[in-house]
């Protein structure tokens, strides 16, 4: 029996130490968060104070600028002179000021001339004093802006923040403005404008009394939340280290095929010069056999592998180095009709047929026709070969905000996944012949008209691409000045 409550105390022992703890962190927790209430309460009406005379700066230079805008300058030209003894003069000047403060808590307005006296004020009767603003009117007149904040009520409810009224007056010199500079002109007059912020002060109060009502029941969900926030912190750490590698995988094969791309470009620069040796003396031969009994197939086999590996060679360098776009106005109908019609022999032998719809409210755009003519072409062909048994290639051309939209359809088999996840991979290809360029080529010549293109698998069937060029024309950057 001793041993089983010994075990007992013993297994209970970490958890007394655990709510003593508790207990102990909650309480210090709420006597502190008593503390940094207050002490943010301070804060808050520091804060507050500060963000209302920056507010009453502006609603000053707002008022400063609209009067001279709207009432000094049409007055002067008008009158020749100032006076708000006129009646339709103190009438401008009354619309002016209220127009311009409508949505704002402003309590008292007076505007003083250079001598002191109030020409103008929310309170009619206050019109014609003098030596009303003492010291701080004396600094506005002389250019300086002071802002003051009065208090009333008893010395504990003004200690406690909940004074039964406080106001911001704020004096500043009304100045004339001059061109391409605002407020910088000579003093006119001085401007007196009383903002009442007393709900301001109670909302902290209130929202100080409503912190430390919810401070005890917040102590009971702190070690929950923190907790929970500790393993979210874990599983957000795992997955950005995922990620980062992830990042750091991309960012060296980017750095791989770009290394790639400049070494395929100096190569194919250093074959197509021999190659083009290799051709032309083919050809140069079969001249000179044409016309005598000797069989000239071999010089044909050497012009035709020479002319299919200056295209390969060709693919890469437009790959690795793309040309900018020659911009002329373009329609893209016709685009992609020509490439319809030289495509038509080899839609034909494979039993296919194309079904195009253009819309007829498509615009003339900016662009490059012999890039767009290339594009298009490799995504007919590739719809082509798709079909290997025929079949139809849907062509859809329309306008949809402010861009021709270009839908290329087949009905071949689609692409699995493992395909889809690689098709945009340089040199990668299902065929059996082919430099796996195509696509990144179009793609490039897409983006290069600031334009984008997506491959997808229809719902009905087959692949489908979809391309969308801006009516807008492209800013082509020269990739000379570039490198």
């Amino acid at each position: 029996m001793p041993n089983k409550q010994s075990a007992i105390t013993e297994r209970t022992k970490p958890f007394r130490l655990v709510k003593y703890f508790t207990f102990t962190s909650l309480v210090l927790v709420f006597l502190g968060t008593l503390m940094l209430s207050m002490f943010n309460t301070h804060w808050a009406r520091a804060l507050l104070r500060q963000k209302s005379e920056a507010y009453s700066q502006l609603l000053v230079e707002n008022l400063n600028h609209q009067v001279f805008i709207q009432f000094i300058l049409p007055v002067a030209v008008r009158y020749g002179q100032i006076e708000l003894r006129r009646e339709e003069q103190a009438e401008r000047m009354d619309k002016v000021v209220r127009s311009t403060l409508h949505s704002f808590q402003v309590e008292m307005v007076n505007i003083y001339d250079r001598a002191g006296t109030i020409a103008y004020s929310f309170d009619a009767a206050r019109v014609g004093v003098t030596d009303a603003g003492g010291r701080e009117l004396a600094a506005a007149l002389a250019g300086e802006t002071t802002i003051r904040l009065v208090q009333q009520g008893n010395w504990l409810r003004i200690f406690l923040g909940i004074p039964e009224e406080s106001r911001l007056v704020t004096f500043a010199p009304l100045r004339a403005e001059r061109p391409l500079s605002t407020l910088s002109g000579p003093v006119l007059g001085a401007v007196e404008i009383t903002q009442d912020i007393s709900d301001d002060y109670r909302a902290i109060f209130d929202f100080q009394v409503s912190v430390i009502y919810t401070s005890t029941g917040v102590m009971g969900l702190l070690l929950l939340i923190l907790i929970f926030i500790v393993r979210r912190g874990e599983h957000l750490i795992e997955q950005r280290n995922q990620e980062r590698l992830r990042l750091k995988e991309e960012l060296s094969r980017a750095a791989h095929l770009a290394s790639l791309g400049e070494m395929i470009a100096a190569v194919s620069h250093e074959i197509r010069n021999p190659l083009g040796i290799i051709r032309s003396s083919a050809e140069l031969l079969k001249k000179k056999l044409a016309g005598t009994p000797r069989d000239t197939a071999i010089a044909d086999i050497i012009v035709e592998e020479a002319t299919r590996l200056n295209g390969i060679i060709t693919d890469f360098l437009n790959y690795a180095r793309p040309a900018a776009p020659h911009l002329t106005p373009c329609r893209v109908e016709t685009v992609i009709e020509k490439a319809i019609v030289n495509l038509s022999p080899e839609f034909e032998s494979r039993d296919s047929v194309i079904e195009r719809r253009f819309d007829p409210s498509l615009p003339t755009l900016q662009a490059d026709a012999d890039m767009l003519y290339q594009a298009f072409l490799n995504l007919l062909i590739n719809a082509l070969q798709a079909m290997p048994s025929g079949g139809k290639v849907e062509v859809d051309v329309r306008l949809e905000n402010a861009a021709v939209q270009i839908s290329i359809q087949d009905q071949g088999e689609g692409f699995s996944e493992e395909v889809m996840a690689k098709i945009w991979d340089p040199f990668f290809t299902t065929k059996e012949r082919g430099t796996g360029l195509g696509l990144g080529i179009v793609r490039k010549v897409i983006e290069a008209h600031e334009g984008e293109i997506h491959i997808e698998n229809s719902p009905a069937g087959g692949a489908r691409a979809l391309i969308r060029l801006p009516v807008k024309a492209p800013e082509i950057n020269n990739p000379q000045s570039a490198s």
